[in-house]
């Protein structure tokens, strides 16, 4: 697939997965091109963990179930009604939980280029994510965020030491189909915006 393509085709998967997890060969092309992802200052302060035990992934799925009622609770009218119809995972039909953490710890103390921000290696974390999903895109595989979480509770779940962030649950699996239209434009919660590019200096409105 052209990367392109790869691109415009990548989609939050939720309901279309088949069950099955990625073949190991699979996953393995789909971490590598995750761990190939820029880092700062070199780090690779990416965390991977995979989860597949029926209890824990009906654990987080609990999990997220009561997050997805407070958010729905703060919801009323329309908003309420249109968030009703939307999925917001896919983390037992997926076979596969993939946590992500953060590890600031991994090239040492002294990192070239994080000294003045010290999220550069988070944003770090975040291109491989990119790079997965391209990659598992590129594959005909599915991946899901899911972002209704506690981060603690995560951490706990996985065994994560203090130092660890948890960055994403990804879930990770074979498809029976690929929308063409992404869920929250498809229900109506919201549209993809206009590219705006602005020139030497950002103009408001």
């Amino acid at each position: 697939m052209d990367l392109y393509d790869a691109i415009a085709r990548r989609r939050d998967t939720r309901a279309e997965f088949s069950g099955t997890p990625p073949r190991p060969e699979v996953l393995d092309r789909i971490l590598a091109a995750a761990h190939q992802a820029p880092s700062v200052g070199m780090s690779q302060p990416w965390v991977f963990v995979t989860v597949r035990e029926p209890e824990r992934l009906d654990a987080f799925a609990a999990h997220v179930a009561g997050e997805r009622q407070v958010f729905a609770d703060s919801l009323a009218g329309e908003r309420a009604a249109t968030f009703d119809r939307i999925k917001i995972e896919g983390i037992r039909e997926s076979g596969l939980g993939l946590v992500v953490g953060y590890d600031p710890t991994t090239a040492g103390e002294q990192v070239l280029g994080r000294h003045a921000i010290a999220d550069a290696g988070l944003y770090s974390v975040n291109l491989a994510i990119e790079n997965l999903w391209l990659a598992a895109t590129a594959e005909g595989i599915g991946v899901g965020w899911v972002s209704f979480y506690r981060e603690q509770f995560l951490a706990d779940l996985v065994g994560f030491p203090a130092h660890i962030r948890p960055v994403a649950w990804l879930c990770v699996g074979e498809l029976t189909t690929l929308p063409d239209v992404p869920d929250l434009e498809r229900f109506g919660w919201r549209g993809r915006g206009p590219l705006v590019v602005h020139q030497e200096q950002y103009r408001q409105g």
